[in-house]
């Protein structure tokens, strides 16, 4: 299998941030149309002059296709703190996909029970979403365009070459603008919660890839600044890296929700218990700082779509979405 170099974005975003590099376009017509002949550029739903390279060129960060599993008793790896993106399919086991993985490689396109689904990650925003890879009846696979938006993952699916935001699930430019992936209930949490919860289920196995599994090419990023990103900050002085509960158009800080432990409000309840470790804080990801594990259900008890971005991926994609800060 080919190998690419190891630290494509990290490398580029550390030369950049030396420069003082603002993450603009030049104005011009259309600079991607020559490295991207299959997408239809006639239509589009955002300001192209919005699109920035992040650093590696098209699949230049290798998205999964055929993703192996062990059971989750076998897996000896991964520290307890270590997050994981948590799926639960209607029928079969639970599945946990490392976010050790996913850090280097964005995308997991999977199969569960029939069902197609793209398993994304992106470090930028610390958005980890989990899509419906169905579209009218078709099935589409996703691959790393190499580009950005407010600093966020633009996917691409192989079956158009149509460009989608990873934050919104949404069709940018290309044959599929205006459609919008449905988002699945998953969530992250740390390996221990997953394996208690899950004794039965199973992880996704290393892959066959050259890459530092297990460290953080984007060292001190939660505590620092954005990097790409040149939108306005949070409102209300809340940090632009804060990360914060998205159900919707509504935002919970997440220190709001770990002080109180519990949160009911607009007919869903969050709740956070310490155990997982930070992502992109030190260069081990086990050795992270604690950001807890996040549930978010409703009255029922059911799982409910969320994520947890930073707060400046929330404004940048939700510009009018309601923050929820409490008394």
């Amino acid at each position: 299998m080919p190998t690419p170099p190891l630290l494509p974005r990290a490398a580029f975003l550390a030369a950049m941030i030396a420069l003082g590099f603002a993450g603009t376009v030049p104005a011009q017509t259309n600079p991607f149309a020559a490295d991207w002949p299959a997408t239809d550029f006639t239509r589009l739903a955002v300001d192209l002059s919005e699109v920035i390279s992040g650093g590696p060129p098209r699949d230049g960060i290798p998205a999964i296709m055929d993703p192996v599993f062990l059971p989750a008793a076998e897996e000896t790896r991964l520290d307890d703190r270590e997050p994981v993106m948590t799926f639960q399919p209607e029928t079969g086991s639970a599945r946990a996909y490392p976010i050790r993985y996913l850090m280097w490689h964005e995308i997991v396109n999977d199969r569960i029970a029939g069902q197609p689904i793209a398993v994304t990650f992106c470090p930028l925003c610390n958005t980890g979403m989990v899509f419906d890879a169905r579209l009218g009846g078709q099935t589409h696979s996703f691959g790393v365009s190499g580009l950005l938006r407010h600093s966020d993952m633009i996917m691409y699916d192989h079956q158009t070459e149509s460009w989608w935001q990873q934050a919104t699930g949404d069709a940018i430019a290309g044959a599929m603008t205006g459609q919008r992936l449905i988002q699945l209930p998953a969530w992250m949490e740390s390996w221990a919660a997953f394996r208690t919860a899950h004794p039965g289920g199973l992880v996704m196995d290393e892959p066959d890839w050259r890459r530092a599994y297990g460290s953080n090419p984007y060292r001190s990023y939660d505590t620092t600044r954005p990097f790409l990103y040149a939108g306005e900050d949070p409102p209300h002085g809340i940090p632009p890296l804060e990360r914060v509960v998205r159900v919707g158009d509504r935002a919970w800080p997440l220190t709001r929700l770990a002080r109180a432990g519990t949160i009911t409000e607009a007919g869903v309840t969050l709740s956070w218990v310490a155990g997982q470790a930070s992502a992109l804080d030190t260069g081990e990801i086990a050795a992270g700082r604690d950001v807890g594990n996040v549930r978010v259900r409703d009255a029922a008890g059911r799982d409910v779509v969320h994520d947890i971005p930073f707060a400046f991926a929330f404004h940048a994609f939700h510009p009018d979405g309601r923050w929820m800060l409490g008394q």
